[in-house]
């Protein structure tokens, strides 16, 4: 892995190299993951050496860290991405701390931003039903491709990064399931209906008619290789826009319409936490508020006092 170079900070470009491989191959995190921490990281070092002329790791404090917070928020940053930049680095400092490198974390003096309340956005089932019964997806297999992209990402609920993931193998097939491997390299089963079974069947059938293939891969490209995350980002968001004037179209916005619907329909929040793969209850709790809206506009609508 090459890192960026700045002149009197080659230690702590080694205990970098070290860190983001102990979150690649240790703590399992994705590429994409890896790769937030590691543009965080330069970008405090390359700030510290130029606005301080800092020459050594040990001479970075929470005051240094505190001014280029208030940079990037000058710079108009949202509080989610300050509080990730924050994230970044306290998990760096906590790496090095326990390796011995450092001997004081200066993060543990930051607090958090605090974030507005957003609740997630998501499809009307009026909306889905247009998506994957009215749209017309492009004709050969990349149409097939796009509504396989669509349809799996609201059947299972599963994240971008996963759906990527995804091999031949994961299908099991008899059980009515799809394996999925979730952060932190935990794996959860997920139910899919016969005709989504099926439609999985076909697509593998249609991808060994191709010149090429990518046989471990579940989901390809017409060039037979496997899918990347800026070709899902971009089928979804031209798709969505086809059936909904909601602002952000993003593959996410499948994820929360899967567990939105759920909830609407009678299903136990623990078990739409367990099909979603978040780690704690609270994370899930967040759809419930949309239910809320939810029962609000019906005792609006129905009630003679509403």
């Amino acid at each position: 892995m090459i890192i960026f170079t700045v002149p009197g900070f080659t230690m702590i470009e080694n205990w970098l190299t070290d860190f983001l491989q102990y979150l690649r191959f240790e703590k399992r995190y994705s590429p994409l993951t890896v790769t937030a921490y590691r543009n965080d990281i330069e970008q405090f070092i390359i700030f510290c050496n130029s606005e301080f002329s800092i020459s050594s790791a040990t001479q970075i404090t929470h005051f240094h860290i505190r001014t280029w917070l208030a940079t990037l928020k000058d710079n108009k940053l949202t509080a989610r991405s300050l509080n990730r930049k924050i994230s970044s680095l306290s998990s760096f400092y906590k790496y090095l701390l326990k390796n011995g490198l450092v001997e004081k974390n200066p993060t543990r003096q930051l607090h958090a931003q605090r974030l507005p309340e957003r609740l997630p956005v998501y499809l009307k089932e009026t909306e889905i039903e247009n998506l994957l019964e009215e749209v017309q997806f492009e004709e050969g297999f990349k149409g097939f491709t796009d509504r396989m992209i669509c349809d799996l990402l609201y059947q299972t609920g599963m994240r971008r990064a996963e759906l990527l993931q995804l091999k031949e193998t994961d299908v099991e097939w008899s059980l009515g399931q799809i394996r999925v491997l979730g952060k932190g390299n935990k794996e959860r089963l997920i139910p899919v209906n016969p005709a989504t079974l099926q439609d999985l069947r076909d697509y593998i059938t249609a991808k060994k008619q191709l010149d090429q293939y990518d046989s471990q891969y579940l989901l390809n490209t017409t060039t037979g290789e496997k899918l990347y995350a800026g070709y899902v980002y971009r089928t979804v968001k031209a798709y969505l826009a086809q059936v909904t004037t909601q602002k952000k179209k993003s593959p996410h916005v499948l994820r929360h319409t899967f567990a939105t619907h759920l909830l609407n329909n009678g299903a136990n929040i623990q078990a739409i936490k367990d099909l979603l793969g978040h780690s704690s209850l609270a994370a899930t709790q967040v759809y419930t508020h949309n239910n809320i809206e939810k029962l609000k506009e019906i005792h609006k609508l129905n009630h003679p006092r509403g």
